[in-house]
């Protein structure tokens, strides 16, 4: 009974001595050293190889297989990852020196170049195993007994997630103007930076889409919170799967649609961005074109400069269905594109968006009455890239193949080519569409008898 009251005090004061020689050696951290402080380290860590082979022997029913602890017991904050906040299975060095779980850090580097504790950007994004903390953990371990966790390959998931539910509810339910301002700031911030956060968002989140907008729509306009609030969506609505649940949201279009008209301008174009990235998906264009966005996105292009992209690509995709075109028309479209055109105004993406819709005869006769054929010609004789002569050229055949006059626009296209061979060109050098067109425009001109038949080169 003697002897095992000793051994049992002796293993409290080995435990007590392993515990002040681990802080020695922890305070050295598991970055490189000088000659010097490696020689002082190399000794501790004997130390306590010894403590243990001593442990052993007074305590020879400790487990190195790690039963779980009997009480609970303090992992030293070293032997915890900040990422996942849990003790290492696997710890690495990265550039910075930092130590980290491994499967965490491998996921961070994939969307980040800086360390998460120093925020150091990294000269390169290998990392090495940690083998002094790695050992050290296991004899804590061995030690506490403390059940320390297999290898794991299963995909990080949790990482980046932590408290985007409490950031979620500063913003719909704040305490105040102050902080739902800095977490609308700070949500921004993390689904533009992480993927995903902006998958978890969505899919794991309750009524996420509504708890994040419904401050814009029931408070006086926060310039700030809108700008955060708007952006935070957009970063949401890059992940292809999450593109139907937020058009699907009813807040979501007319405070898109709202934003558009007023706000910051990186507010009004990123409202622009996230209704093109939800118009990629066939089913959201008919729920955008079913609104006032048309419209709204169409006095972006009519303001020109940062707007001009992104609302007509927008538009674009919208115009793809058919019956979304009388609407665009209906809107103002044709009279914008052709003055943006006409003053030289991000030309190319105009264009593509006027041949989709130059198919339609009101919009063809708004066109003839603007007087754009003659902007289109000169186009068309000055070099620029194939896919612009090719949606200069479809237009132009539209505005004769759709209009009643052709005998009179005939006249134009045969002076022209006449003078300036450019339908000629344009079948021997265009691209195939281009060709085709041209082709057939130089047809029609060889039957009314004031054109070339065409050649091929």
């Amino acid at each position: 009974m003697a002897d095992s009251r000793r051994a049992a005090a002796d293993a409290v004061t080995l435990k007590r001595e392993f515990n002040k020689i681990l802080t020695e050696i922890l305070s050295y951290g598991g970055g490189s050293k000088d000659h010097g402080e490696t020689g002082v380290l190399m000794k501790a860590i004997d130390e306590a190889n010894r403590i243990i082979n001593s442990l052993r022997e007074v305590e020879p029913e400790t487990n190195i297989l790690y039963p779980p602890a009997p009480e609970k017991v303090d992992v030293p904050k070293e032997f915890k990852c900040t990422l996942s906040k849990k003790i290492m299975i696997e710890p690495v060095i990265i550039a910075s020196g930092q130590t980290y779980e491994k499967r965490f850090i491998q996921e961070w580097l994939k969307h980040q170049r800086t360390c998460p504790k120093s925020n150091q950007v990294l000269s390169h994004l290998s990392f090495t195993p940690n083998l002094l903390v790695d050992d050290l953990i296991t004899q804590w371990c061995l030690v506490n007994k403390f059940e320390r966790p297999k290898s794991s390959e299963d995909i990080v998931t949790e990482l980046f997630t932590d408290g985007i539910d409490s950031l979620l509810q500063r913003i719909s339910s704040p305490s105040s103007v102050a902080d739902q301002a800095q977490a609308a700031e700070e949500l921004r911030r993390q689904t533009k930076r992480f993927a995903n956060v902006r998958t978890f968002f969505v899919s794991e989140l309750h009524d996420s889409i509504t708890r994040l907008l419904t401050p814009l729509s029931v408070v006086d306009l926060n310039l700030d919170l809108q700008e955060n609030l708007i952006t935070t969506l957009f970063n949401l609505s890059i992940v292809e799967k999450n593109k139907t649940v937020i058009a699907e949201n009813p807040l979501v279009i007319p405070l898109l649609t709202k934003s558009l008209k007023q706000g910051t301008a990186k507010t009004r174009r990123n409202s622009a961005a996230t209704l093109l990235s939800l118009s990629a998906i066939d089913s959201n264009r008919l729920i955008i074109g079913n609104s006032e966005t048309l419209k709204a996105l169409i006095g972006l292009i009519g303001e020109g400069g940062l707007f001009t992209t992104e609302a007509a690509s927008a538009v674009f995709n919208i115009c793809t269905v058919s019956e979304n075109r009388e609407k665009a028309i209906s809107s103002g479209l044709i009279p914008v594109l052709t003055n943006k055109i006409k003053e030289g105004s991000s030309v190319a993406e105009l264009l593509s968006l006027l041949a989709l819709v130059s198919t339609h005869n009101r919009g063809v006769k708004e066109m003839n009455d603007l007087g754009l054929i003659n902007d289109l010609l000169s186009i068309l004789r000055k070099p620029s890239c194939p896919v612009t002569h090719e949606n200069a050229v479809v237009i132009v055949f539209n505005m004769c193949d759709r209009n009643r006059d052709r005998s009179g626009r005939l006249s134009v296209l045969s002076e022209e080519e006449n003078q300036h061979g450019t339908f000629t060109k344009l079948a021997k050098q265009g691209s195939d569409r281009a060709v085709r067109k041209a082709e057939a425009i130089l047809k029609w001109l060889k039957r009314h008898g004031t054109g070339k038949a065409p050649q091929r080169g």
